[in-house]
């Protein structure tokens, strides 16, 4: 009987809900206090805890429709997602749990009961698998549930591996709770090409695993011995999307009713008639696990989860832009995916404009770099010497264009080509250690100074002043003396020098005395010390002696300049784009400044240009800047920002720049928004998942940017023979007549690769009149092996093909007939007679069968083999 998805999943709650099983909520697809996991995987994540023993819930039996998602680590389906009939990026996991409850005997019934009673599938086209030596599962599989012998297989340890190695042995990990398995096939029916679980065509997709019990028995110990459990416990599992094929009548996943739902829906907005195409269901794959990792709290990011959503989104956006896609498309599919996926959807539906937006921003800014990144991946694949495209082209390429590693891979996959990974990520390793080296600036005395002093800072009216050495440290110990030539740390009992905070760098500057000159080159906080770091150049300093502290005016001046802008430019930044920016960090140094702010999308050109323009009117008002000293809770009242990361004691400076910017703040300021004298922006951009980042500079040193930028326009325009008003009409025109020159260069190398494909058919020879393909390929995809015959049958016309195929330590192989000849060759007798030489066996319809061997030294003898054998037949 016919069920939807929706249906499927509310009928298996509702049936353990009838056995007594407590229903618990798909749990988020970030993993709860969880290192060891990217997503969650699978339905059991949730309850580790509780299978551990850690955690006690007040239920012994659980049933869930949990999300999981598979595209990261060590469960990594991506790159075969939308090419194979069952591999996905999401998915929902069916399951039921028993800790310390019930075990085997209901866990077998349980599952036979939905099959055969609730879902009514029929019994005759079940099969079970159990671990070789599990008699326990079998007894119960034959006498208690009926299931034939001869459709119970015994699945054991790999060959070669270690004890309990087998697909039908579960553990948690090396050591831990681990069990048998049984589990439950599909025959999805003759006609179809595969063997039984165990057998050499077991890859095949006649016999689909539908649900998975494992049984939690034993405590594996790191020597190996397997200690019963006090309490055995139940895990099982069963993919929705498995079982909604079977109750829809359809063979692949992407047949039922949620994806022929998106790929109509992906069809439509991309605008593309095909609805066989597979680029259609990468997409309709992929909006599911973008959205929910979304929903989740999952933002695009070049690291960790965000990474993986990021690469997901961009292999979606190609395999749309390869069938023609104009503009974002993808966003467009979260709310035809909340409603097709019922009651699992109404979540996404509460966030769903805030999921379409995060999406459309992301294809936004993947859009701008796509095509200049795969003209250069294309550019590099043509001039291939070989089929392995080198590690450091393909980090230009993520480092550059934002490609991940796998989406260079899967493009160049599509053309013969494999990227060389190790490659890859020693270029990786390469940049993380450049930026780990960039980050050491010598002794870090934060690690190893601990000072028992406290420091008057005097500095918001001076930069010279006398003080008192109170501690002396040279190399992170306490000494009494330093002498010339030596690096130390000062720490005085007062002093004008800022200590890094808040953003604001340390002053420099020189403590001096009589025939004594100390050279400070940063200053830091140590507690409520302010330690003073550089070298002795002259004399000697011994703790109790006098010096004089004088900061390097000029660079605090420039420095104050770009703190009081930093709090200008946040004013803006709320007034123009709203009240969600707030500060998420900043730098304040003589050069420039950097600040970084939560918002959603890039900052565009018109708004950055009205930013300015507001920051710059703030500065001609020339506002006096004014500090008050109050309680917090006045501070409060009066408005005041608390800037990030800062910490404020129960009396706090509150600085406002006239009623636009009232912040509360401890660094150094201008005495006016006036002496800023010029802001100009310099760069925008993300830095993280809704983080965004301006720098800028003031003063002189905008008026420098400035007259960088005026040079480099009249440099272009002499490169372009032009002059400065038309340099932009002058550019426009080489740029269109290089695109031209691209698209012509293109169409050549089009007509190159159509030649190159046409190698195979070229092998093809006659028998009695009849054309016929024969051939040995090595590494293709197994799965992809039946279009490739189709292909090859419409060239040939009338013929027949054999291709067959190694991929490690496996063989593939398939033939096609096309119908006027199957009256004299059967593809199903044509593919057994190759199969049975190379170490299996196999069959299918008369014009197209599939077979599967482990001899791959026997393969071009069986190869071989058929040309005599063709001559007989025709």
């Amino acid at each position: 009987m016919y069920m939807s998805t929706d249906e499927i999943r509310r009928a298996f709650l509702a049936f353990f809900e009838s056995k007594g099983h407590q229903v618990v909520e798909s749990s988020s697809l970030v993993p709860a206090n969880d290192p060891t996991l990217l997503f969650t995987n699978a339905g059991m994540n949730q309850f580790k805890d509780t299978f551990l023993g850690l955690e006690k819930r007040n239920y012994t039996r659980a049933t869930t429709a949990q999300r999981c998602v598979r595209a990261g680590g060590k469960h990594n389906d991506l790159e075969n997602v939308g090419f194979t009939a069952r591999h996905h990026t999401f998915f929902e996991m069916l399951g039921n749990f028993s800790f310390g409850d019930y075990f085997k005997q209901d866990a077998i019934k349980f599952a036979w009961e939905f099959l055969t009673v609730t879902l009514k599938l029929p019994q005759d086209r079940l099969l079970v698998t159990v671990y070789e030596t599990d008699d326990e599962a079998f007894e119960i599989w034959n006498k208690d549930v009926g299931v034939p012998a001869d459709r119970i297989v015994r699945i054991g340890d790999k060959k070669g591996g270690k004890p309990f190695e087998s697909d039908n042995f579960w553990q948690m990990g090396d050591t831990g709770p681990c069990g048998p398995c049984t589990e439950i096939f599909y025959d999805h029916g003759e006609h179809i090409w595969g063997g039984r679980p165990g057998t050499p065509e077991e890859d095949g997709d006649r016999f689909i695993e539908i649900w998975n019990n494992v049984f939690m028995q034993f405590n594996r110990q790191a020597d190996g011995t397997m200690e019963p459990l006090p309490k055995p416990s139940v895990d099982t599992g069963m993919g929705i999307e498995r079982i909604s094929a079977i109750m829809q009548g359809v063979h692949s996943n992407y047949e039922i009713d949620i994806f022929q739902t998106l790929i109509k829906e992906a069809a439509a907005v991309i605008g593309h008639d095909d609805l066989g195409n597979q680029s259609l269901r990468v997409v309709a794959d992929h909006i599911r696990s973008c959205a929910f990792l979304i929903a989740d709290g999952v933002m695009p990011s070049n690291e960790g989860r965000g990474y993986v959503l990021r690469r997901i989104i961009r292999r979606a956006v190609r395999h749309g832009n390869k069938l023609g896609a104009k503009g974002a498309f993808f966003y467009k599919l979260v709310g035809p995916l909340a409603e097709i996926m019922g009651t699992a959807g109404e979540e996404l539906k509460k966030q769903q404009e805030m999921v379409e937006k995060v999406l459309k921003i992301e294809e936004d800014n993947f859009g701008r770099t796509l095509d200049r990144g795969m003209a250069i991946l294309a550019e590099a694949l043509d001039n291939l010497d070989g089929k392995v495209l080198d590690g450091e082209t393909v980090f230009k390429l993520y480092d550059t264009y934002g490609f991940p590693a796998d989406l260079t891979n899967d493009v160049a996959r599509e053309r013969g080509f494999s990227i060389d990974e190790e490659g890859f990520n020693d270029a990786m390793e390469a940049q993380r250690q450049r930026a780990r080296d960039a980050g050491q600036f010598g002794v870090d005395y934060n690690d190893a100074i601990k000072v028992d002093a406290d420091t008057e800072f005097c500095g918001y009216d001076a930069t010279e002043g006398q003080a008192t050495v109170v501690a002396l440290y040279r190399e992170g110990a306490a000494v009494d003396a330093i002498n010339a030539g030596e690096d130390a740390l000062i720490v005085l009992d007062n002093t004008p020098f800022y200590a890094e905070s808040g953003g604001q760098c340390g002053d420099t500057g020189a403590m001096t005395a009589d025939g004594v000159q100390f050279v400070v080159a940063d200053t830091q906080k140590f507690g409520n010390a302010i330690g003073h770091t550089g070298k002795l150049a002259q004399g000697a300093v011994k703790v109790g002696d006098k010096l004089t502290a004088t900061v390097d005016a000029t660079r605090r001046a420039a420095t104050s300049l770009n703190h009081s802008a930093t709090h200008l430019l946040h004013a803006a930044l709320r007034n123009l784009l709203g009240e969600h920016v707030t500060q998420k960090g900043s730098l304040v140094k003589p050069e420039g400044l950097r600040f970084d702010f939560s918002h959603l999308e890039a900052v565009k050109p018109e708004e950055l240009r009205e930013i300015e323009r507001v920051v710059n009117e703030q500065i001609r008002f020339n506002h006096a800047i004014d500090t008050d000293v109050m309680d917090i809770e006045s501070a409060k009242e009066k408005g005041a920002m608390a800037l990030f990361g800062e910490k404020y004691d129960d009396e706090v400076r509150v600085l406002s720049m006239g009623d636009f910017s009232v912040e509360l703040c401890g660094g150094i300021h201008a005495s006016s928004t006036g002496d800023i004298g010029l802001f100009k922006i310099v760069s925008e951009g993300g830095i993280a998942a809704g983080i965004r980042r301006i720098e800028a500079v003031t003063g002189e040193a905008a008026i420098a940017a400035l007259h960088a930028q005026e040079s480099l326009l009249a440099e272009t325009a002499s490169l372009v023979k032009s002059d400065a008003a038309s340099v932009a009409n002058k550019v426009s025109a080489l740029v269109a007549h290089s695109k031209q020159l691209e698209k012509e260069i293109q169409q050549l190398k089009d007509k190159l690769a159509a030649q190159e494909s046409a190698g195979l058919i070229n092998k093809a020879q006659e028998i009695n009149g009849v054309k016929v393909l024969v051939t040995k390929l090595e590494g293709a995809d197994n799965k992809a092996l039946r279009g490739m015959v189709d292909e090859l049958k419409n060239q040939l016309g009338s013929g027949i093909v054999v291709l067959g195929n190694v991929s490690g330590d496996k063989v593939g192989l398939i033939a096609g007939v096309t119908k006027d000849l199957t009256g004299k060759v059967k593809a199903g007798e044509l593919v057994n007679l190759v199969a049975l030489q190379v170490g299996g066996k196999g069959g299918g319809r008369p014009d197209m069968a599939q077979a599967g061997g482990t001899d791959a030294a026997a393969l071009p003898a069986a190869l071989e083999s058929v040309t005599p054998w063709l001559v007989e037949k025709l």
